[in-house]
């Protein structure tokens, strides 16, 4: 199972504050001031980070990925080891080392909890990521394959993407639109590692138009179009040049190789 951040890690992580807290209530007060001031310290950095932590957009778009994708992992009533190892997956491909993977996996924990409110953490993001659209579609993306980690995606989490999307001004065309595409994509990963793997057959060309959102009546410029946007938006230097967190830049990059590989296959077989 998922653990949350031990109290080693946090007294690690804000041991500045303890350290400072500790000197200071040690020369005023002695030993009793040294546990005193050790004590009020460590609070005050953990405080101070926590505040900080809301102007950060890197952080807050960290925190409310994880602590959101257990919320979504829960609406349903419980979390399904399925969705404990999507969750488990995302960071490993991320490559955290030890500190942040902890840091994700106590969000990751928070959301789980009854009495999380999204809210918190959708209202400043839905404010951060007004006018940044591709770091919008990139948190829904992320959000939607924890819906669809377990197969299918229930009414219950159904219900809770709606209320994502309400916060985040995204609309209920887009979300159908970027929910057909998803799962084109699944399919398209899923049969193009089984290819691999198996030496089986890999993605079909529906799958592939599917990827780039086209039908495959569209021409070949409106492909081209469609492909050019798609790689634009998840084009990894732009996504953390608005906001994303750098260690979420290797998600960026396969979101970007499936869909160069949904195009090339296309070109492929319209002969281009």
């Amino acid at each position: 199972m998922l653990k949350a951040e031990g109290v080693g890690e946090q007294l690690y992580r804000n041991r500045t504050g303890l350290l400072i807290g500790g000197v200071i209530g040690l020369f005023s007060g002695g030993f009793v001031g040294l546990v005193l001031g050790a004590g009020v310290g460590f609070l005050l950095e953990k405080s101070l980070r926590k505040g900080l932590s809301a102007y950060n957009p890197q952080q807050l778009f960290f925190r409310a990925t994880f602590s959101v994708m257990g919320k979504v992992a829960k609406a349903d009533g419980r979390v399904t080891e399925t969705e404990i190892q999507y969750a488990r997956e995302v960071m490993a491909r991320m490559n955290l080392p030890e500190p942040k993977r902890q840091e994700a996996i106590g969000f990751f924990t928070e959301g789980k909890q009854a009495d999380f409110d999204m809210g918190q953490v959708l209202r400043p993001l839905g404010a951060l990521l007004r006018n940044r659209s591709n770091l919008k579609l990139m948190f829904v993306e992320i959000q939607l394959q924890a819906a669809m980690a377990d197969g299918e995606i229930s009414p219950a989490e159904q219900k809770l993407l709606g209320e994502i999307c309400n916060h985040l001004r995204f609309t209920q065309a887009e979300m159908e639109a970027l929910l057909n595409r998803m799962r084109a994509e699944q399919a398209f990963r899923e049969h193009a590692y089984r290819a691999h793997q198996a030496g089986s057959s890999g993605p079909s060309l529906e799958e592939a138009y599917g990827v780039l959102g086209v039908s495959p009546e569209a021409s070949d410029a409106e492909v081209k179009k469609a492909w050019r946007r798609l790689m634009s938006q998840h084009h990894p230097d732009k996504l953390v040049a608005k906001g994303l967190p750098e260690e979420m830049i290797q998600l960026a990059k396969e979101q970007t190789q499936e869909i160069q590989a949904a195009y090339e296959q296309i070109r492929r077989s319209r002969g281009l």
